[in-house]
This record gives C-alpha cells, sequence and structure tokens, in this order.
C-alpha cells in the first residue's frame, strides 16, 4: 500500500485534506472568490473538494484542478459528475510544480499542499504565475505555536511561528486580505478522522493483504501526532492579493 493509497482511505471521511471544518472552507471560498464566473485553479487539489464546492455554490464559475496522483482525480471527476458540474471542471494528472495554462486564474487555491513546491515561498511563487490582475491566493500552511522538539521538526520540516509566517509573507509581495486558524478542535478533529478512518478500513478489511501495514501506519501517525506535534503544530489559511501589480 503506497502512500496515495494511505492518504485516500484516512480521508475517507474528512475530504478537506487540511484541518478546517465545513463551515471554515465556507467562510474561506466567500472571501475568496473574487466573483460568481471566476476561473478557479487549485495547485494540488487532491480529490478536488475545494474545487466541488465552489463550483457548487456558484453556477458560473469555472475551474480547474491539479495533481500527481490519478486516483484522487478520479474520484474528483466521479463527484462532479455526481453534482452536475463535470462540464465546468477541467482536472490535470501532472506535478503542480510544473504546470502551465494558456490562461490566468482569479483565484490559485494551495491549502496543504504546499510540499508540492518545496514550501510556502515557493508554492506563493507558482501561484503569482498563474494569477489574473485582480485576483487572489488561498493558502493554507503549518506554523509552529510552540517549541518544536528536533524529532517535530523532523516529521513536518523547518516551519515557522506565525507571526514569522506572515512577516516572510508579506515580505514576498503579498498582502492578506482574510484567514483562519484552525482551532484546537478543528485540528484534533482532522487527526482523528485521519487515523480512525484507516484503522476502521483496516479493522474491516482483515484479510486484506494490506490490513496489517494500514493499521500500523494509522497507529504509527497517532503516536507522532500525540507525542510529537499535537501540541505545537498550528494551520493557518490565507487570502492574499499581491501587494503591488
Amino acid at each position: 500500500m503506497d502512500r496515495q493509497q494511505i492518504s485516500r482511505l484516512a480521508h475517507a471521511d474528512h475530504p478537506i485534506a487540511a484541518p478546517l471544518d465545513d463551515a471554515s472552507v465556507r467562510g474561506l471560498l466567500a472571501r475568496a472568490v473574487p466573483r460568481g464566473d471566476a476561473r478557479v485553479l487549485d495547485l494540488g487539489c487532491g480529490g478536488g473538494e475545494w474545487l466541488l464546492r465552489a463550483l457548487t455554490e456558484h453556477p458560473r464559475l469555472t475551474a480547474e484542478g491539479v495533481d500527481v496522483s490519478e486516483v484522487p482525480l478520479a474520484h474528483a471527476r466521479a463527484a462532479a459528475d455526481r453534482l452536475g458540474v463535470t462540464d465546468r471542471l477541467v482536472l490535470h494528472h501532472e506535478d503542480a510544480a510544473r504546470f502551465t495554462a494558456p490562461h490566468r486564474f482569479d483565484l490559485v487555491l494551495c491549502v496543504g499542499s504546499t510540499h508540492a513546491f518545496g514550501g510556502l515561498p515557493a508554492a506563493l511563487a507558482a501561484a503569482r504565475e498563474h494569477l489574473a490582475p485582480g485576483g487572489r491566493v488561498l493558502v493554507g500552511d503549518g506554523f509552529w505555536d510552540g517549541e518544536p522538539s528536533a524529532e517535530a521538526v523532523g516529521m513536518l520540516g523547518d516551519l515557522t511561528d506565525l507571526a514569522t509566517t506572515l512577516d516572510r509573507v508579506v515580505a514576498d509581495g503579498w498582502t492578506p486580505v482574510g484567514g483562519h486558524l484552525s482551532t484546537r478542535r478543528e485540528l484534533d478533529d482532522y487527526e482523528w478522522s485521519w487515523t480512525g478512518s484507516l484503522a476502521s478500513w483496516a479493522l474491516d478489511h482483515p484479510a486484506h493483504p494490506d490490513s496489517a501495514q494500514a493499521l500500523e501506519a494509522a497507529t504509527v501517525h497517532r503516536d507522532s501526532w500525540l507525542r510529537g506535534y499535537r501540541d505545537v503544530l498550528g494551520f493557518v489559511c490565507l487570502v492574499l492579493r499581491p501587494t503591488a501589480p
């Protein structure tokens, strides 16, 4: 069982692959979508949940999603068909960091996918290349909400605290016009859902050759969360506009 399959099973009950509840997602999209006929791009879209919600909310909106994994893209296509938005959604199976398009976008999303670019600064640089004049970026990434251990840094990378994260974003030429800090409940709900969905699949399929691996992955992840980063990791989503044209 590869990492993509594990992730798909782990997100079965939490299709937004980030610590955000439905109300937070709704609020962020309301702030980020500039108008009802916007053209939206999601870099690292996974199962396309952000795009599907935007398309459902705005009947004239069009959207494109990019992801390196075909399995979640297939789920996005099936969901788009069920929702009747297939004609307004284009999905690209390729590396988001190498994606190019013949047109610009009014909103570029990259929530929980900055790792595909090597971190937040590079993700924002890529988003800028796709952004139309007057456009916005909705980005979501982790930050240290306490002093991390060496083990936590090894697991999650070289993050900064929230103030430093915002300082770097502003210094890079962006102005925050909205945002959301994931609450403790959102952070915990996400981790319980991740580990619980994966463990439940393993217990429901004891004869499957990957069952033991899935259960071990859930156990390791839960231990890493509770012992490694639960008390020090935060998650911020930012709605950004370029400070200068």
